[in-house]
């Protein structure tokens, strides 16, 4: 007798150490290693995108041009997503991810490379930076008898093209990031798809939506890291930070863009060691049992028939290996699929539009700092998205909410988020009046046009450069895009702050005080509309948190309307769509008509067209503004017809149709 009781205990003993969990057990490993990798993917990503205005200075590009860098990343996905995303499935799907985060630091790192090879930064012609001596400026002022030597100037410029060593290093830049592209391909499809066949039943959702949310984590350090680098001179450590004349709200200065890209590039290294070391299958039942879930997902829409077949499709694909074409064959005639692709494209293309150039447009039109815009990013708006998509994955959890309720979710997320887009054009400032851009040079006329405003009385005689960029501000509240051009006579030399004095063209003005003198640097916005900018910050961080609700809706009803094998491939093909459409050609056409609102470009060595100095700051609000609206119409129209697909899909004329999605939803995708 006691021996059976102390075989049973002894029995009950092993079986309850068997169903104990281990702490750290492959899948656990796994989901730490993506969670990781997607951070350092995110911090990758955010810091390209906030050192695109510093690369378009530093290397003397257009927007358009800049838009073609950051679209690299897009050229790089692109080569192998789909064939990644198909071919990666039936490989080691761990090593792959790991060899891709590998790729994506290496290319960071060369992405940074170029500053350690180019010269100095000089952001004016007057500029002497050499660490071996002491840096001065000579500002030009207005000298009468001074005369421009036109037989030299062709010369100079020739030589000083030819001295330029960085006026095509850019193009390492756009390597670097065709690189990372490369490198980020397997990490989401591959490691999303590792997890909908291994994770237990219904917790799929509940981990994208971790995923998602613990990603900001690596776009809010990204931001602070972006904030901390734009603060930072581009040479620091090289050059005499005392000489520097500009301030970080100069729209010449260039932050340590570099400094960002070296971090990420070795958070991405090491982020691949936990991959390599992970089984390529953990647990081959529990797969088996989803792919028999997601075939009763099929069964159950209302259209056996049409049900019947598509299974048989997969079945066939996956018995006669026909292999990749009919595979895709088989998703791309999803009518279902392909409006959820289409949504997902227009939704991401009006984002990234905006995100690509947020920082230039807060510098332009408020008057920040670039430092001051990532810092303001990062800590209010990103978190609102991470708040957005965790709460829409719980609405979607708690209520149980069926694939036609969660479009209907969707439509309604859409149309609130269109209700602020009127508000953003309420927000847009008044360009800064600038005399010859602006306002005459005697400043008491505006301009009809930018193009050759001619010089007037008090400045006529001076002789001035009149392409030099180097802004100055007067008493009278008006820029002058140089001392020359204010008709300055003298000034305090290069003790801090600079001063000029006995300004002809400040003087004219009427100034009330006869103070006829500029300092160094562009003039301030006014109060009102930097208190725009933080209404906007306000404004920005609602509709955020109201388009991220249906972050993880997105993902369901990608995965759930294609067979159980095709996961991957869906998925991969739809990221091929987007960043092919969306993220390679959204900043080169925002970039391009952001460049159409410039009204002051810089000239390089070359005597070339360089960056924009200055943009029309009413035309460059309502050119972004009305460019995002645009994407905020087509979604509505789209969830609509999507809805009526899957009433006509899932519901028919069956009321227990409703019912039966209800539960395999339910069972299938949302019980945590």
């Amino acid at each position: 007798m006691d021996q059976n009781q102390c075989l049973n205990k002894t029995t009950g003993t092993q079986s309850s150490k068997k169903k104990k969990p281990r702490c750290c057990d492959g899948f656990k490993m796994f989901l730490a290693a993506l969670t990781f990798a997607n951070i350092s993917k995110s911090i990758g990503g955010v810091i390209m995108k906030s050192s695109i205005i510093h690369i378009e200075r530093r290397f003397e590009i257009s927007s358009a041009l800049s838009g073609v860098i950051d679209g690299g990343f897009e050229i790089g996905n692109l080569l192998l997503i789909v064939f990644v995303s198909y071919f990666g499935s039936k490989l080691h799907r761990p090593k792959v991810i790991g060899t891709g985060c590998l790729v994506m630091g290496l290319g960071c790192i060369l992405t940074a490379l170029p500053h350690f090879f180019m010269g100095y930064y000089r952001y004016s012609k007057e500029t002497n930076v050499n660490p071996s001596e002491n840096s001065t400026s000579s500002f030009s002022t207005c000298l009468t008898s001074q005369t421009l030597p036109f037989n030299t100037s062709s010369e100079i410029l020739v030589k000083g093209c030819e001295k330029d060593s960085g006026s095509y290093m850019w193009i390492y830049v756009l390597m670097g990031n065709m690189l990372r592209g490369i490198g980020e391909t397997p990490i989401m499809p591959l490691g999303m798809a590792y997890i909908d066949d291994f994770a237990k039943d219904g917790h799929s959702s509940f981990y994208a939506g971790i995923l998602g949310a613990v990603s900001m984590i690596g776009i809010i350090f990204a931001f602070v890291l972006g904030s901390l680098s734009a603060r930072l001179y581009v040479d620091v450590g090289y050059v005499d930070l005392s000489s520097i004349t500009i301030t970080p709200k100069d729209s010449r200065w260039v932050g340590a863009w570099w400094l960002g890209l070296l971090v990420s590039g070795l958070l991405c290294i090491i982020s691949s060691v936990p991959f390599f070391f992970l089984p390529k299958s953990l647990n081959t039942s529990q797969e088996k049992r989803k792919v028999s879930i997601s075939l009763h997902v099929l069964k159950t829409n209302g259209e056996s028939n049409q049900t019947e077949n598509l299974t048989n499709d997969g079945q066939n694909v996956t018995k006669s290996d026909t292999g990749f074409f009919q595979s895709l064959k088989t998703i791309l005639i999803n009518p279902l699929y392909i409006m959820v692709m289409l949504l997902t494209l227009i939704q991401f293309s009006g984002f990234i539009g905006f995100f690509s150039y947020a920082i230039k447009y807060i510098e332009q039109q408020h008057g920040f700092s670039a430092s001051e815009a990532n810092f303001a990013l990062g800590l209010i708006n990103i978190p609102s998205v991470a708040v957005g998509m965790f709460t829409g994955g719980y609405i979607i959890k708690k209520f149980r909410l069926t694939m036609v309720e969660i479009a209907k979710f969707m439509l309604f997320t859409s149309f609130i988020s269109l209700l602020f887009q009127p508000i953003y054009f309420f927000l847009i400032c008044e360009t800064k009046p600038v005399a010859g851009l602006t306002l005459n040079y005697d400043g008491n006329n505006t301009v009809g046009s930018h193009v050759g405003v001619p010089l007037s009385y008090c400045n006529s005689d001076c002789n001035c450069d009149e392409n030099q960029w180097e802004p100055v501000c007067g008493n009278n509240g008006i820029t002058y895009m140089s001392p020359c051009l204010a008709g300055c006579k003298s000034s305090s030399g290069n003790k801090k702050p600079i001063v000029f004095y006995n300004c002809s063209c400040v003087e004219v003005t009427g100034f009330q005080n006869r103070n006829d003198s500029v300092h160094l640097g562009e003039c301030p916005r006014e109060d009102h509309c930097k208190s725009k900018y933080y209404i906007l910050l306000v404004v920005q961080a609602v509709n955020y948190f109201c388009s991220s609700l249906v972050h993880t809706a997105y993902f369901l009803l990608i995965v759930r309307t294609v067979q159980p094998e095709l996961k991957s491939l869906a998925l991969g093909f739809q990221t091929l769509v987007i960043r092919s459409i969306g993220g390679l050609l959204t900043p080169i056409y925002f970039g391009a008509m952001i460049d159409t609102t410039c009204i002051k470009w810089s000239i390089n060595n070359c005597g070339k067209r360089g960056s924009c100095r200055m943009y029309d700051s009413l035309l460059l609000g309502k050119t972004v503004w009305g460019l995002s609206s645009a994407f905020r119409f087509p979604p509505i129209f789209l969830l609509i017809a999507t809805i009526f697909l899957m009433r006509r899909k899932y519901e028919g004329n069956d009321t227990k149709a409703l019912e039966n999605g209800r539960k395999v939803m339910d069972e299938a995708n949302l019980e945590t």
